[in-house]
């Protein structure tokens, strides 16, 4: 008898998403809102958008990012809102650039509560199953279904390749027309406790075992990463008494833009603070030969700003003590996080070196700290809009594209799925500038530069971070999310009438003048500044340190008569009368910052063959392939002198057109 043909199963859709982390629930949302069939694969669904390590969202330079996230159209802003036990605005002693929010989450509600969105939404389908192979075809027509010129004629084996589907561990093949990849730490991950290792993603979660092998073969290379978390506890064994309260904000100020900001006022969790000691780091120091890193055990790189309490205690030898702070899980659990004692090291080390910190001595482990390696690629490999440079429709994003964090994974998330539809759609793909947005900053750093360990934002990778403050993300990105449609009409009208109002409120206050009259005199007293002793604007008073916009009510009575402004453009009115000066000098570098980006160089360009580039110029060029002058000038291995001879070279391109 004759063994029946074995046939594949199809399923039709146009997007598929790879991953139900933080850049995978982005990219769906983004895709099926914009109306296009979309499937979202997870290893499991109980992992959609869990938090394996801290159970927080935002914080220094990644608040920024959560704003300009929600300023798009995104989701995690609003998640967060709804889902927080503690909010704090980090960093108020300092300036405006950077201030940012930071809040506890409740780890179960949050991913609970971004299931359920996903859930809800329309053209979009969760499937848990596990992507085993990615599939591609020669480029013979492009993603809209029209003859594409770059494919026509007889494909040959050296033909651009472009995405048709991905095949799932049943057989199953879903034919796609973009593909998502958002793996996160799950490719061929493992766990490490000391001298016990175990094959499993974060949290012990199944990992992926043969997607690494089919991006091999597609000829993407992979690296090897590495993270870590600390340990959870039970909290009942804690002896707070020891440690120092951290209270949340008495006014809570919400992530999301479209957040009713009297929502989030509710009852607060707090946190905790306590140190490390020299008894914690000789336990640590006697045991180094058991930690898997100085062992030898672990081969990937590790995150420089977010290290092991062993590389710590070993980088920092002169330090006498490190902070540790007790973070709570969630409402309706006893499970807390000691943030800043991650860690690899052996079980039997983990239960003396803890019980060492103020507070902890009786602590109870619940789950081990440990480290997790993972495949992941060199985002040089891709495009500004996340895409890879050698197969079309292939998008990447989070940390498969070698970053750390919620907030950035959510952000490559966002802009991978917006652009994915702007190729769908025929549109240019939505690239913000270093200038525009930290996304932007984030991109171009992953993309343009030579990373050789996992990716962190800070505020100080931003050039022009005092224009790119958390508080006016809704003003620079909300027309981005408008023009793609993830932002409503309504919402579009309503930044729009903002930035009027503050527009209005600020030529106001510099043509309104006050004399040095007494009365004048004893408001200022009242408000610990020196009397006038001349006629000034209302601008120039408010540019005292000590005077903030609303200490100007009593001198401002046509402002008293009418409606008060909202806070949020009092807000962006004090903070552009007061820096004013360092504003406009930060816009006359952009617009030279500009200049640069607006020169586009050919992609077909040959570098190679480019005379008077020196030749580690030539290669890092032809690789890397730039989109622009500017981009080219942030290659490591680029120069001044090479850029010089990019733009006498853009120059004479320009006569023979």
């Amino acid at each position: 008898m004759s063994i029946p043909e074995k046939k594949e199963y199809h399923i039709h859709t146009d997007v598929c998403v790879i991953g139900g982390g933080h850049a995978g629930c982005e990219a769906a949302l983004a895709c099926s809102r914009l109306g296009f069939e979309t499937v979202l694969f997870t290893m499991n669904t109980e992992s959609i958008a869990m938090m394996p390590c801290n159970p927080h969202i935002g914080g220094s330079s990644k608040g920024h990012l959560v704003r300009e996230i929600d300023a798009l159209g995104g989701e995690m802003g609003r998640n967060i809102d709804k889902t927080f036990l503690q909010s704090r605005m980090l960093n108020r002693s300092k300036g405006p650039a950077v201030h940012s929010l930071r809040a506890q989450a409740d780890k179960a509600e949050y991913s609970r509560s971004m299931r359920q969105v996903l859930e809800a939404q329309e053209h979009l389908t969760i499937r848990q199953a596990e992507v085993t192979e990615l599939l591609t075809e020669q480029s013979g027509t492009d993603l809209t279904g029209s003859p594409a010129e770059a494919g026509s004629g007889v494909p040959t084996d050296s033909s651009p390749r472009k995405i048709c589907g991905v095949r799932i561990h049943t057989g199953t093949v879903y034919d796609c027309r973009i593909a998502i990849l958002c793996t996160g730490t799950y490719l061929n991950a493992r766990c490490l406790v000391g001298e016990s290792i175990t094959e499993t993603g974060p949290s012990g979660m199944q990992r992926s075992t043969h997607l690494s092998d089919s991006l091999t073969k597609l000829g993407i290379p992979l690296r090897r990463y590495k993270t870590g978390t600390p340990a959870r506890m039970d909290g009942r064994s804690i002896d707070y008494s020891k440690m120092q309260i951290q209270e949340g904000d008495e006014r809570v100020v919400p992530f999301s833009y479209s957040t009713d900001p009297e929502t989030v006022q509710i009852e607060q969790v707090p946190c905790w603070l306590t140190y490390t000691n020299e008894e914690t780091h000789a336990v640590i120091r006697a045991n180094l030969d058991r930690s898997p890193i100085y062992a030898g055990i672990i081969e990937g790189t590790g995150p420089r700003y977010c290290p092991s309490i062993e590389d710590k205690v070993v980088k920092f030898a002169d330090k006498t003590r490190h902070h540790v702070f007790i973070e709570p899980e969630g409402r309706y659990t006893n499970e807390v996080y000691v943030d800043g004692m991650s860690s690899s090291m052996p079980d039997d080390v983990q239960q003396r070196m803890y019980r060492t910190v103020p507070g902890l001595e009786n602590c109870v482990i619940v789950k081990n700290a440990y480290a997790i390696e993972y495949d992941c690629i060199n985002a040089n490999l891709l495009k500004l809009s996340l895409e890879t440079r050698d197969i079309d429709g292939l998008f990447c994003a989070g940390q498969f594209n070698g970053s750390s964090g919620y907030e950035e994974a959510a952000a490559q998330g966002l802009i991978a799925g917006i652009n994915a539809c702007n190729k769908l759609r025929g549109r240019e793909p939505l690239v913000l500038r270093r200038s525009e947005a930290y996304i932007g900053v984030l991109i171009d750093d992953l993309v343009t530069r030579d990373n050789t360990e996992p990716y962190r934002m800070m505020t100080s990778r931003a050039e022009y971070r005092l224009l790119l403050r958390q508080d006016n993300a809704d003003i620079r990105l909300r027309k981005y999310g408008y023009q793609c449609g993830l932002v409503s009409e309504e919402d579009y009208q309503k930044v729009l009438r903002k930035q009027a109002m503050i527009e209005e409120e600020v030529a106001r206050l510099k043509k309104i003048y006050i004399g040095a009259a007494a009365e004048t005199g004893r408001i200022l007293e009242q408000l610990g500044t020196t009397p006038l002793k001349t006629a000034c604007s209302l601008a120039e008073l408010l540019c005292r340190p000590e005077i903030h916009y609303g200490d100007l009510l009593p001198l401002n009575p046509v402002r008293q008569q009418s409606s008060p402004l909202p806070a949020e453009v009092a807000e962006q009115v004090e903070i552009f009368i007061k820096y004013e000066g360092y504003i406009q000098r930060q816009r006359r570098q952009v617009e030279q910052f500009e200049k640069m980006e607006s020169r586009r160089l050919p992609e077909d360009t040959d570098y190679l063959s480019m005379a008077g580039l020196r030749l580690e110029a030539r290669q890092k060029l032809q690789k890397a392939r730039p989109s622009s002058i500017g981009q080219a000038s942030r290659l490591s291995g680029v120069t001044p002198a090479d850029t010089a001879v990019l733009l006498i070279y853009l120059d004479k391109l320009h006569r023979k057109g």
